[in-house]
């Protein structure tokens, strides 16, 4: 089977979301979140999405590839293969690899981090490619559908409104300013700093994906204080993309009681799966999902290499 390294073109995106479904099942992925991540990528981050077709015209893998643009330290870059199982083996992998690194090398990226999953042979392949092992991350799943176990949504303080982020839909601006300032604490081996509000809605509010009813707001006397982001694909699987609080409102539970909101609700909307992930340092967000009733569905490495070494 020959295998060809191409850029990606709109008539990809069903085949790449196929193949992130099959090889990822933990995450929310769609073709038109596919799209978007390709149209509306900041600019600094220079990403390109690639695909590897073989003679006859199937796609057999992807790879993005970008920079991180909002880092303090100059030439961080990310370059993540998935190809899946049924295809590996026939150096699909290898040659998208080598593809995003000679692009990455090509604008200025000096080192490159992908993902692997904890599994023999994604480790031996990134040590093959000359990729050292960083932290790990953990892949919990929740069953939501009716009669599954799921705990009450604690009581609030005095004060304190759960809301849908919809609320917001005019100026998302109080809901930004809290991402920032919830994921300076986040654990993780990459400085990717912060992002302008341009590319935070891009990436958040104005994604396909992004569900503006079940991503939940906790206000404390009319101020916005903590945050749970929310993916559904529209059918049944939920993810929880992100949850913070903000400093000054830190050790009231927040956010569990926002999320334990929002599971409720997508239960009640038709949602039968909740996926997360959690860096496994983050020991505040790991308990609060293990009290949901969160249990581990898989794990993945971060992994780095210098492109300096590049032969």
């Amino acid at each position: 089977m020959k295998v060809i390294i191409r850029n990606y073109v709109p008539e990809d995106a069903e085949a790449v979301a196929d193949i992130g479904r099959a090889a990822l099942p933990y995450q929310v992925t769609t073709p038109a979140t596919v799209h978007a991540q390709v149209t509306t990528a900041p600019a600094g981050q220079r990403y390109r999405l690639l695909v590897a077709e073989t003679d006859d015209g199937r796609i057999v893998g992807y790879a993005n590839a970008g920079l991180y643009a909002d880092s303090d330290t100059p030439g961080l870059a990310f370059a993540n293969p998935v190809v899946p199982a049924a295809a590996r083996g026939r150096g699909a992998g290898s040659a998208l690899l080598a593809a995003a690194e000679s692009y990455l090398a090509g604008i200025g990226g000096r080192t490159v981090y992908t993902w692997a999953l904890d599994e023999p042979a994604a480790h031996a392949f990134a040590a093959r490619h000359g990729y050292r092992r960083g932290r790990s991350g953990s892949f919990l799943r929740l069953d939501i559908a009716p009669g599954a176990p799921l705990p009450d949504v604690p009581a609030l303080p005095p004060g304190v409104l759960l809301r849908p982020a919809s609320d917001w839909a005019a100026d998302p601006h109080p809901l930004y300013e809290t991402d920032l300032d919830s994921i300076l604490d986040e654990p993780g081996d990459v400085d990717s700093g912060a992002p302008d509000y341009a590319a935070w809605r891009a990436h958040s509010w104005d994604r396909p994906d992004f569900d503006h009813d079940l991503t939940t707001v906790a206000v404390v006397d009319g101020e916005v204080a903590a945050l749970v982001n929310v993916q559904t694909d529209g059918r049944e699987r939920y993810w929880s993309g992100g949850t913070g609080t903000r400093r000054a409102f830190r050790g009231r539970g927040l956010a569990k009681a926002a999320k334990a909101h929002s599971l409720h609700r997508a239960r009640a909307a038709g949602y039968t799966e909740a996926f997360t992930n959690n860096d496994d340092g983050n020991a505040a967000m790991l308990a609060v999902n293990r009290w949901l009733g969160y249990r581990p569905c898989g794990n993945e490495w971060r992994y780095f290499r210098d492109l300096s070494d590049r032969p």
